[in-house]
């Protein structure tokens, strides 16, 4: 079974491997090597069953991906004590298009909205889902203190952001209880923030850790997703990294490659 990690001093302990829903609500304007079909509810649901048998007890969404909430409020009706929700704030999609909102009024707007769409009374982790900006987003609309409330009202048990920049990942850290940064085989350039919240105690979840599928499809390696692992584990920073491939043999896979790599490292 996978093991599970520490998100700073939260109390929320979550698996090495999280599972990413944007597959579930969203096949517009994504940047995935091939096209997919969002799966109908019953290959969803067994898609979470899968996981959740892989011991993955984390499963990630957005405002931003579509209808993935409002799926999840059904999908994991009946489950909710054995899954560790992450979602976002910042990041809206409509009609094709992605749009970026990060007032406080939006901010709590967006983190009511989601707790009905998801069927919940809290949401476990809350991300800002940065457009890029991320000093910016911090400073001038202080939406880490509108979390910090949020939490302080029992409505979200952790925060943090989704970051693109360094900057911003130091920051947000210092800031916030956990970070989502970028760390793969061919993107680097973001491992100070997350030796940065090893040595801080933060939470750092990882986004496009395949690349968004890419590694798979475009390396030289025999083995890119054992490659992948044994890479972003080695590092004792990494809490989790979110997968969202929607393939049950995938799935099995990165589960595989994962466990592989945590017991080389044990």
């Amino acid at each position: 079974m996978l093991k599970q990690n520490p998100i700073g001093q939260t109390g929320i302990n979550v698996s090495a491997l999280g599972l990413g829903t944007v597959k579930l609500g969203r096949d517009q304007g994504v940047k995935y090597p091939s096209s997919f079909t969002i799966p109908d509810d019953k290959a969803a649901a067994s898609l979470i069953s899968q996981a959740k048998d892989l011991g993955i007890n984390l499963i990630d969404t957005a405002p931003a991906y579509g209808n993935s909430e409002e799926r999840l409020g059904t999908l994991l009706k009946g489950q909710r004590n054995d899954w560790v929700i992450c979602s976002k704030v910042g990041e809206e999609f409509r009609n094709g298009d992605s749009f970026f909102d990060f007032t406080p009024e939006h901010t709590r707007f967006s983190v009511e909205r989601s707790l009905l769409y998801l069927n919940t009374d809290h949401i476990d982790l809350l991300l800002v889902h940065s457009d890029g900006n991320d000093i910016d987003i911090i400073n001038r609309y202080g939406i880490l203190d509108v979390l910090a409330d949020l939490k302080q009202e029992g409505l979200i048990r952790g925060f943090g952001m989704s970051t693109k920049t360094v900057e911003g990942g130091l920051l947000a850290a210092e800031k916030s209880d956990c970070v989502m940064v970028t760390y793969n085989l061919n993107h680097l350039e973001e491992e100070p923030v997350i030796d940065y919240c090893l040595q801080n105690d933060k939470g750092v979840l990882l986004k496009k850790a395949l690349a968004s599928g890419h590694i798979a499809v475009d390396s030289d390696n025999s083995d890119p997703v054992q490659a992948s692992m044994d890479f972003i584990f080695a590092h004792p920073g990494v809490s989790s990294a979110i997968v969202g491939t929607i393939n049950p043999k995938h799935l099995q896979n990165n589960v595989d490659n994962a466990i592989s790599a945590l017991s080389r490292l044990s």
